[in-house]
């Protein structure tokens, strides 16, 4: 399979939403105000970015402002996130008694939503970055917790044991046996955090800050631009994709071992 028709697959989907959604749009069959026509979104999106005509009136060429104010917030408490999950999720994984003191308190507290805590986090931090960054780190900890002690607990028990008899230490078991053994469920928890960040970060902004891609969304509400709030939601959804996007090439790169033994297997 070619790489331009893989690329067409992928574009199939999302052009036929568009269709129908412009055809539903002009159809008059809802009222133009309440469902913009995407080539009205992409108007408005566009002044947003660029700022040639003010269509988005106040925000007119402030939208890579916007975006660079809520992914700072995510890669703060995102980056947060993984270095705390990892950490504390091999030692969960690996020592019982690690586990024992701390899990009970984990899984009290990982069943209460994120957005629970924004009245605590603005009663903590004020209305600033820091309630936003808590919030992303809130909902970014628990899947890269449970994935990474879920990839130790399930790390190869053979290999631990071959590279035991060969006389490594317990650090060299965790850095160069169970580490990478536990790498595909990390790289699952990570996947799975990038998009809660995201959904986080989005929702501290409509509350507790006054900038960033959320907080343009709700104030566009409050003022009947559903395009613009179409936009912003759109604007998340790529960005969330490209942090994606960037994590599989990470992974791709970090787990090249596991992709050329799944090739023997296939071509054995």
């Amino acid at each position: 399979m070619t790489a331009l028709s893989k690329s067409w697959e992928r574009a199939v989907v999302p052009v036929l939403i568009l269709a129908a959604w412009e055809i539903v749009s002009r159809s008059g069959l809802l009222p133009a105000a309440l469902l913009p026509a995407p080539s009205v979104v992409l108007h408005s999106w566009a002044d947003w970015v660029f700022g040639y005509d003010e269509t988005a009136q106040a925000n007119s060429g402030r939208w890579l402002a916007d975006a660079l104010s809520s992914a700072v917030r995510v890669a703060a408490g995102y980056g947060i996130a993984v270095a705390s999950g990892v950490l504390l999720g091999i030692a969960i994984g690996w020592w019982s008694w690690v586990e024992r003191a701390i899990e009970p308190t984990i899984q009290m507290l990982r069943p209460v939503p994120p957005v629970s805590w924004i009245p605590v986090a603005i009663i903590w931090f004020g209305i600033a970055n820091k309630p936003a960054i808590f919030l992303v780190f809130l909902g970014a900890f628990f899947p890269i917790l449970m994935n990474t002690i879920h990839g130790v607990k399930t790390a190869d028990r053979n290999l631990i044991r071959a590279a035991s008899m060969m006389g490594a230490t317990e650090q060299q078991l965790l850095r160069h046996v169970v580490f990478p053994a536990a790498l595909p469920s990390i790289f699952a928890g990570l996947r799975i955090g990038i998009g809660a960040a995201w959904m986080l970060t989005v929702t501290a902004e409509m509350v507790a800050v006054k900038s960033g891609l959320g907080y343009v969304l709700w104030d566009s509400y409050y003022f009947l631009r559903y395009d613009l709030v179409l936009a912003a939601m759109a604007s998340i959804g790529l960005l969330g994709y490209a942090t994606d996007a960037l994590i599989k090439l990470l992974m791709s790169a970090a787990l090249h071992w596991q992709h050329a033994s799944t090739l023997q297997s296939r071509e054995g």
